[in-house]
């Protein structure tokens, strides 16, 4: 039996599941853009730097992605609002990661400038992250 109550192989919970499914799938989806990168750069001394963001980005998600399922895991927190907070904190992650990857495959120089498709998903990621991470936070904390 784990130290939260749970037996060992007991079913996650839907906030646990949807944050690890995200952290896996960005992972991936991390590495794959590391082969147009790789291939640009064996040839170039440079990578488009929204290119670059995207990979990082989507290689960072990951295992925040996955340690915050694991935080929920050892902790008590079932609610629906862990569910909630899992899906909000993932869309504004995804929406970063589209973000950076639209202005990769769009050629974008200054998103800013441009105000580009992903500078308008980069430009929501960051409340909308904010919000869901805070409300796992917050389930997390207190139901340790």
């Amino acid at each position: 039996m784990g130290h939260d109550g749970r037996e060992y192989g007991a079913a996650m919970s839907t906030a646990e599941r949807v944050l690890i499914v995200y952290g896996v799938t960005v992972l991936v989806f991390g590495l794959v853009l590391g082969v147009p990168l790789a291939r640009i750069r064996s040839t170039s001394p440079g990578a488009p730097r929204h290119l670059v963001n995207a990979h990082l980005s989507a290689l960072m998600q990951s295992p925040i992605a996955l340690g915050l399922a694991g935080a929920l895991a050892f902790s008590s927190a079932t609610s629906s609002w862990a569910t909630a907070g899992a899906w909000v904190f993932v869309a504004g992650l995804a929406l970063e990661t589209l973000g950076g990857t639209l202005n990769w495959l769009r050629g974008t120089g200054d998103q800013f400038a441009e105000r580009s498709a992903g500078f308008f998903a980069n430009a929501i990621s960051g409340p909308v992250a904010i919000v869901g991470g805070s409300i796992l936070a917050v389930v997390v904390l207190t139901s340790v």
